[in-house]
């Protein structure tokens, strides 16, 4: 649910910023920036949090205060008193709410899967959250550009509010807190996760090559493909064809992790992640809207793959009362 209105949002706010008196790329890369400091600074801490607290409660309290912000951006874009400092300031405590969100959202399938079905767990969770998406993404493109951005943010923070309530609900076994019943000193946690993390090389190598995918695919998608779009001569519906063909490609890869078991996990989800380089190359050539769409396709069938075959290794060789951490200082470092 969470999903439908996140595919509204790449759109939404670049193209809502772009729209703005004097709106430049500049802008977009601030606001989106501003974002996700805050997420990279609070995330170990996340996952101390998520280790320590219901890992429900912090993904549907962190869903739900989300979207306040949400609905407050939205409004600043439909009644006219948008700014980027407006958009900065709430980007930021949205940034800091997703610190505590992920590292608590990446551990509860482990809680209610037993292991030798993570892996068509993990290829379920991303087949549903993309089907979302991509519904959210291809709407969105015909809701900006009739519109305006403010009222594709308006639904992003209605599919918030609905999501956290309902995750909040969920039934989780209680947190193990130790033999004294009292938790950890946070310090000697972030030690004991950071321990965890470095003693694997294959998650240590990992992690510094998606510092580099990342930096790549995450300026394409929130500046440099809606910049290229716009200067090509498309708009917002042109965009969303691009994210919805990457989004049906991670479909598509989602019923794959299915149906196939992966006896080399990450080899296999490495290795098409050149089809990321391909497709931002792509992007940055006029008028092959066609190839770029093909590209983009193949793209998230490698994406959601590499996706399923992580979370799937991570979950099976990371112990889960320590997964939160793990997951925070891999987040830490890819992005």
């Amino acid at each position: 649910i969470s999903n439908f209105g996140n595919g509204f949002m790449p759109i939404a706010l670049s193209f809502g910023i772009l729209a703005l008196p004097g709106g430049s790329a500049s802008d977009v890369s601030l606001v989106l920036g501003v974002q996700l400091a805050p997420t990279i600074t609070f995330m170990i801490f996340g996952g101390v949090a998520g280790d320590r607290f219901k890992r429900n409660q912090l993904v549907g309290g962190s869903d739900v205060i989300g979207s306040l912000f949400v609905f407050l951006s939205a409004a600043s874009f439909i009644f006219g008193f948008t700014s980027i400092a407006l958009l900065c300031v709430t980007g930021f405590i949205f940034g800091v709410l997703n610190a505590f969100w992920w590292p608590a959202f990446s551990g509860m399938l482990p809680e209610i899967l037993p292991k030798e079905q993570l892996q068509k767990g993990n290829a379920t969770v991303g087949l549903l959250t993309n089907f979302g998406y991509v519904a959210g993404s291809l709407v969105a493109g015909i809701l900006v550009a009739s519109f305006g951005a403010g009222w594709a943010i308006l639904i992003d923070g209605i599919s918030f509010l609905i999501a956290g309530i309902l995750v909040w609900g969920i039934k989780l076994p209680p947190i193990n807190s130790g033999d004294s019943g009292k938790p950890p000193a946070m310090w000697r946690e972030l030690r004991e996760g950071w321990s965890e993390f470095i003693s694997r090389k294959w998650v240590v190598v990992v992690v510094i090559a998606f510092s580099f995918v990342n930096l790549a695919y995450e300026a394409t998608l929130g500046v440099l493909g809606p910049i290229a779009t716009k200067e090509h001569g498309g708009g917002p519906k042109e965009w969303s064809w691009v994210i919805a063909a990457i989004t049906l490609g991670m479909i598509v890869g989602g019923v794959l992790a299915l149906r196939i078991h992966f006896s080399r996990p990450l080899l296999v989800g490495i290795l098409p992640e050149i089809f990321v380089g391909v497709w931002i190359f792509m992007i940055g050539v006029p008028n092959q809207l066609v190839a770029t769409l093909l590209v983009a396709f193949a793209t998230g069938i490698s994406l959601e793959i590499f996706y399923v075959a992580w979370s799937t290794s991570m979950q099976q060789h990371i112990p889960s009362e320590s997964y939160s951490r793990v997951i925070s200082y891999d987040a830490l470092g890819s992005y």
